[in-house]
């Protein structure tokens, strides 16, 4: 089985999905997206998770990212589970869930955890940038269910980045100050940010925030 790290990039699938067979290089197109892995159909966790991942659709739009789940069952049994997903979560499932019943990307996404079963999956989520890599990994035990708050953060935080010389402190959300990086210069800084900057040390400069694209 393969490790994935940061910075390596996504591996490419065809799977059969809720919504048809999808290619996941094509289904991102260019921008930017999430790929969230699920242990099993008709998981209480899971089941909160995959409603509030469709209420939170809009709030991904506008970033730019695609959202895409995975659960080890099959097709049959997602759309039996999307409709308890619609009732009990009072949403629509708005995004395509792929049945990886023979486990080849769990295991190409090494979401298969030994030490928590030989065969489940992890909760793991796989945010991917437009060039393809993975930009950030977040797996999660069965008993605690993901902040989708914290992840709309950090993709805020990516994608800024992403397209400035600028890092995010502790507790950032956007639109609040952020770190010039190391490698800039004063003379440069003054010319990228144009709103000014403080320095608190020579490694610790602080900008208004860059519009983020």
């Amino acid at each position: 089985m393969s490790t994935i790290r940061l910075g390596d990039i996504a591996p490419n699938f065809k799977a059969q999905t809720t919504e048809g067979e999808i290619d996941f290089y094509e289904y991102l197109g260019d921008g930017w997206g999430i790929l969230f892995s699920h242990p099993a159909d008709y998981t209480p966790v899971c089941t909160t998770e995959l409603g509030t991942t469709a209420k939170y659709k809009s709030e991904f739009d506008k970033r730019n990212v695609k959202v895409m789940a995975l659960s080890v069952d099959g097709l049959e049994s997602h759309f039996g589970w999307i409709k308890d997903i619609n009732e009990t979560q009072n949403t629509e499932v708005n995004f395509p869930i792929i049945a990886d019943e023979d486990k080849t990307i769990s295991e190409l996404y090494d979401m298969i955890h030994p030490n928590a079963s030989a065969t489940a999956t992890v909760r793991s989520v796989y945010v991917i940038g437009p060039d393809k890599t993975i930009k950030l990994i977040i797996t999660y035990p069965a008993s605690t269910g993901r902040n989708f708050d914290e992840l709309l953060r950090v993709i805020d935080s990516l994608q800024l980045t992403a397209y400035h010389k600028v890092a995010t402190p502790a507790n950032w959300n956007r639109g609040e100050e952020v770190v010039i990086t190391p490698a800039v210069s004063n003379d440069d800084a003054e010319k990228l940010f144009p709103k000014g900057f403080k320095e608190l040390k020579p490694y610790l400069r602080m900008t208004p925030q860059p519009e983020l694209k």
